[in-house]
């Protein structure tokens, strides 16, 4: 069969019905919801035929892991995706976990982030499954959870073997073909000053007033070490967090006297020519900066991952010229007739993605590249049919580039 025939084979109403299916899973993070759609996945693999299996994680956690096994002398295939979602927030106007099919787009939590980009990679392979099509390679799927939680879920595969020659990440990029994405980490600032009455303030050291000058110079940097302005353009840094009053005990009910305690919590991303030391770093110049414009106040930061066993996102990235990316660009023009957006593309360059543990721990070539994006993580969450199909077949072509057709 060519190429196009085994396009034309795709059943888009099955497709669509399939990730609704998924949606309909209310897999929260760390929840039986989330192993119960682990194991529905495994279920979906083995109907087809493949090599499936429920893999441990930590505790009651599962990934689903499967493999479409070629004939051999060939390049293997992985797909990675995440299973566990965000929780729904206010604002919702449809059913979170209906899986409504409406004005070309499905809704649902979760359905960006990123359930369209495992159900197009499965659809994919049941494609070619029941199309009767032979690989030479290998194709893996990887449904983990534990994304939300550094990647968790995605460490523990690798640490069992899992692997292949080139890998596609499907988080949603609205699929453009996402060369280069920052590191992630959660950082803590804590600011001691020295309490007195308001009556006394000029013999204070106020937290408080420090720390808010602080969050719009953390908010407004980047950092140093980076090798060039494209690695420079996917640093950021945010201040989610505020607290200040009386002590580490926040004692809010006395306000009359300056707070002698604040700390500041956010997140850093920085390139892969930088390291989560070098922002540390540059924070620390920036607070001593503070510190010498508010003499007797005393500053700290650090990762809040260091703190926990969970892994922190790092750093991704790809050459422009690799085979995994001008394969994937390619089957984009074939599809849209036009260039596939390509590089460090925002908004998703500041995303943290599971791509990273491939890169770090196998030094494997891949690439970021999914459906959704455009109403990612907000209420009403949907993704437009479109992306979602073309994303199948995107997939579906990368397939039977790298791992070619078996013609015996």
């Amino acid at each position: 069969m060519k190429y196009q025939e085994i396009l034309e084979t795709i059943d888009e109403s099955a497709c669509v019905d399939f990730l609704a299916q998924m949606v309909r899973h209310k897999s929260y993070t760390e929840t039986e919801g989330e192993r119960a759609l682990a194991a529905f996945m495994r279920d979906q693999m083995q109907t087809l035929g493949l090599e499936a299996e429920l893999q441990p994680v930590v505790d009651q956690r599962v990934n689903a892991i499967g493999t479409y096994r070629g004939t051999g002398n060939g390049k293997s295939l992985l797909f990675n995706g995440h299973l566990d979602t965000n929780p729904v927030t206010e604002g919702w106007t449809v059913d979170p976990w209906g899986g409504l099919v409406e004005n070309d787009c499905i809704y649902g939590i979760g359905v960006s982030n990123m359930k369209a980009g495992d159900a197009a990679f499965f659809c994919a392979v049941r494609t070619l499954v029941q199309s009767g099509v032979k690989l030479k390679g290998d194709v893996v799927l990887t449904f983990v959870v534990g994304e939300l939680q550094g990647g968790v879920g995605t460490v523990r595969a690798i640490e069992q073997g899992v692997k292949a020659d080139y890998f596609i990440n499907c988080e949603p990029t609205d699929l453009a073909a996402l060369t280069l994405h920052a590191g992630a980490f959660n950082f803590i600032i804590e600011l001691e000053g020295i309490t007195r009455h308001i009556s006394k303030r000029e013999e204070a050291v106020d937290a408080v007033a420090a720390a808010a000058a602080l969050v719009p110079r953390i908010n407004a940097m980047t950092f140093s070490g980076a090798a060039n302005d494209l690695h420079l353009s996917v640093n950021r840094a945010n201040v989610g967090v505020f607290r200040g009053a009386l002590s580490r005990e926040f004692h809010e009910w006395r306000p009359p006297q300056i707070a002698d305690f604040a700390l500041l919590s956010g997140t850093a991303r920085y390139a892969p020519s930088q390291s989560r030391e070098s922002v540390l770093a540059d924070f620390r110049v920036e607070l001593d900066r503070l510190e010498a414009e508010y003499p007797g106040l005393k500053t700290k930061a650090y990762a809040q991952e260091a703190k926990t066993k969970r892994p922190s996102m790092s750093p991704f990235e790809v050459a422009p010229d690799a085979r995994i990316v001008k394969t994937l660009n390619s089957a984009y023009r074939n599809l849209r007739g036009e260039e596939q957006p390509t590089g460090a593309v925002r908004p998703p360059a500041f995303y943290g993605t599971d791509a990273a543990h491939f890169y770090r721990m196998l030094g494997m070539e891949g690439i970021v590249c999914g459906p959704g994006g455009k109403y990612n993580t907000m209420p009403d969450e949907r993704v437009e049919l479109r992306d979602y199909l073309d994303a199948v077949r995107l997939y579906l072509i990368a397939i039977l580039e790298i791992c070619e057709l078996d013609q015996n």
